[in-house]
């Protein structure tokens, strides 16, 4: 059965750490982490699911496809002036259970100290990925199930039907897999109906190039897995009124799928920008509890002794100095989240938590100075 009840993902995964959840995940990794074993060798990326407390490799032909239900870890290496760097992801599906997510979030600090405290990490909630993580997926496809769940591979030749939501701009395009409803439909995205071997790609009349392109090359991307065999057809929102013919029944076909045709949305509903100023922030934890003292939003801020977290507006970074302290580094992501905790309502408790070392930077927080 599907895990339907949905945890707090976006608040404890990292509130873990000295549990009997780590105790547990630590006694399991004792004896070594066997899926490391070729991890950052080459540049590229490299993705594993989360299975029962223990980390599996993800097939190369499934990257890309992600469950609902799972949590992964996503490695990207790559070379910069001849220096090999990393990022690595873990992402949190929105039904994934707290034993999932708090080991993704325990391996992938495990990954960290496995490539030398060199990684940038970054935590995922699905639906709000950063920037960096949708771009290492030119076709991300997010479906519903999961490990613990009847729906996590495709039999050949058996295709289970699909609704995917296509979402966003050109460079930050994200497809999902939505109810099987007309409901689910709204004016302003692109939708893809997966039946097996026919594609029906709705086009909402506000709908963007980008979104059609990006259904496009998934509609695409589909048909070639099944050997060129399926029949594609496009649906213009506008166009429907004056369908006639094959293109009438194709309509037909498309709501009856749906379950009927019903009322679309004008757009979809979703998370409004807040706008909040950019700010940054000492942690200490000398006092027994948690402090954050506000200091100048500078780069020169950052002293080489200490954890700072600096807000951007769209995402949360902590960043490690150099001597800080062991327990500061370990408890380095407790802090952004505990920050983040403090923050206004208005401000979604989904968005970016990155963890960056000092002398490790990338490019993307650099640029937020």
């Amino acid at each position: 059965m599907l895990k339907d009840k949905k945890i707090d993902i976006a608040e404890t995964n990292m509130a873990l750490f000295g549990t009997p959840l780590e105790r547990e995940i630590k006694q399991r990794a004792a004896q070594g982490e066997p899926a490391w074993k070729e991890a950052g060798k080459a540049p590229g990326i490299q993705v594993w699911r989360v299975e029962k407390f223990e980390i599996k490799e993800w097939p190369k032909n499934k990257y890309g496809y992600f469950f609902d239900g799972d949590s992964y870890i996503v490695l990207h290496t790559y070379l910069k002036e001849d220096k090999k760097l990393y990022n690595v992801h873990f992402w949190l599906g929105q039904y994934t259970s707290q034993d999932e997510a708090g080991t993704a979030a325990y391996k992938t600090v495990e990954l960290d100290d496995f490539l030398g405290d060199l990684p940038v990490q970054y935590r995922e909630v699905q639906g709000f990925e950063s920037a960096q993580f949708l771009a290492l997926f030119p076709k991300l496809i997010i479906q519903s199930g999961g490990i613990d769940s009847g729906f996590n591979h495709v039999e050949a030749e058996k295709y289970r039907t699909r609704l995917l939501h296509i979402k966003g701009t050109i460079k930050n395009i994200l497809v999902r897999e939505v109810p099987l409803s007309s409901s689910s439909l709204n004016s302003g995205d692109v939708f893809l109906l997966d039946k097996g071997m026919k594609l029906y790609q709705w086009q909402g009349k506000g709908a963007s190039g980008g979104e059609k392109s990006k259904a496009g090359q998934i509609a695409q991307a589909i048909d070639d897995e099944r050997g060129g065999k399926p029949e594609k057809v496009v649906l213009e929102e506008s166009d429907e009124a004056g369908a006639t013919g094959k293109e009438a029944d194709d309509w037909a076909a498309f709501w009856g799928f749906l379950g009927g045709k019903g009322p679309v949305k004008a757009t979809d509903n979703a998370p409004v920008n807040i706008k909040v100023d950019k700010k940054a922030f000492k942690v200490s934890d000398a006092s027994g509890s948690v402090q954050f003292t506000e200091v100048p939003y500078k780069r020169s801020s950052l002293q080489e002794d200490d954890v700072f977290v600096v807000f951007t507006g769209a995402s949360i970074f902590t960043w490690v100095g150099s001597r800080a302290s062991a327990n500061e580094r370990k408890q380095s992501m407790v802090f952004a989240q505990k920050f983040l905790n403090s923050l206004p309502p208005e401000v979604p408790k989904t968005i970016p938590i990155v963890r960056v070392l000092s002398g490790a930077e990338n490019d993307e927080f650099f640029g937020y100075f």
